[in-house]
């Protein structure tokens, strides 16, 4: 695929919004529709802060929109309000690229899982199902490289 043919596919970015959970029960989602790299459309969203509503939220907004992929910056949104990828992806056939900027210490999202909530099971599964983590190195007018 050419760079420029990149460049013209419409992705959708999701990522939440800063919140105090002794303030406010909720947080904002954003999703942002880019086409040619420019913002086409905007959406925000209220969940609830370490609820369990971030995914059925996402697929709902969604629908309104026609995009070639979904790029998370995650999969914990609002605290532990889990966005499930392979729902994501079951929903629109599309891919569903989730980006950390830092290795996840997932020994640790469990442990923290298992302590503060009794549905830990259910937000643990969704990171069993994620993939293999792969580490992209991007440096400026290079194209991005798998190391």
């Amino acid at each position: 695929m050419s760079r420029s043919a990149f460049l013209n596919t419409p992705v959708v970015g999701v990522e939440d919004g800063s919140f105090r959970k002794s303030i406010t029960p909720k947080a904002l989602l954003a999703a942002v529709l880019f086409k040619r790299l420019k913002i086409e459309s905007v959406q925000i969203m209220k969940i609830t802060v370490d609820g369990l509503n971030a995914t059925q939220n996402l697929v709902k907004t969604l629908r309104a929109w026609t995009f070639r992929a979904v790029i998370l910056g995650g999969v914990s949104f609002a605290g532990f309000n889990i966005i499930d990828p392979t729902i994501v992806y079951e929903e629109f056939g599309k891919p569903v690229i989730v980006i950390s900027r830092t290795k996840p210490d997932n020994k640790a999202v469990k442990r923290a899982l298992q302590h503060h909530f009794e549905d830990w099971q259910i937000r643990w599964a969704v990171f069993e199902k994620l993939g293999l983590i792969h580490t992209v190195l991007v440096l400026v007018n290079e194209p991005p490289s798998l190391c």
